[in-house]
């Protein structure tokens, strides 16, 4: 049986979360936004960054199809193909990895909004994880994921 994909993706999205519980202030309460917020992050920076790479690259002359698939070992993997016979992988939780802990600790604003996430309205926590998905850090990330997929000149 093939693995699913985006099972594979709420997976990472769990893992996210667990990661989360060590770097932000979890209450008794706050375990089943926590893993909503993991896997929402895992979700939108996961398509964000295939939606951007597909569409920059295709713009700058050198078109790279982005598909979620799975690895050998069933951990979600974003399937870089370019035209001809180059194609790589990247895992999903390197991608992750790069784009919320590019130095090794999560940005204090990002982890501020991520705080602030776990308090509130549905609407306030939506707000405050479009804030962290938004933040320049992340967004910084994104931009050298692609320029790295991108050819040398």
């Amino acid at each position: 049986m093939t693995p699913d994909p985006h099972a594979a993706l709420m997976t990472e999205g769990d893992r996210l979360a667990r990661q989360l519980t060590q770097t932000l202030h979890v209450t008794a309460h706050d375990p089943p936004r926590l893993t909503l917020l993991g896997r929402s992050l895992a979700l939108n920076l996961t398509r964000a960054f295939q939606q951007t790479i597909e569409h920059v690259t295709r713009h700058a002359g050198h078109p790279v199809h982005a598909q979620l698939t799975c690895d050998a070992h069933g951990h979600a993997t974003l399937h870089l193909t370019r035209a001809g016979p180059s194609s790589r992988d990247l895992p999903a939780a390197d991608l992750l990895r790069d784009l919320l802990w590019p130095h090794g600790t999560l940005h204090p604003a990002i982890r501020e909004h991520l705080q602030d996430a776990l308090s509130g309205s549905e609407h306030h926590a939506t707000r405050a994880l479009v804030a962290a998905l938004r933040h320049p850090s992340v967004l910084k990330g994104m931009e050298a994921k692609i320029r790295a997929a991108l050819p040398r000149p």
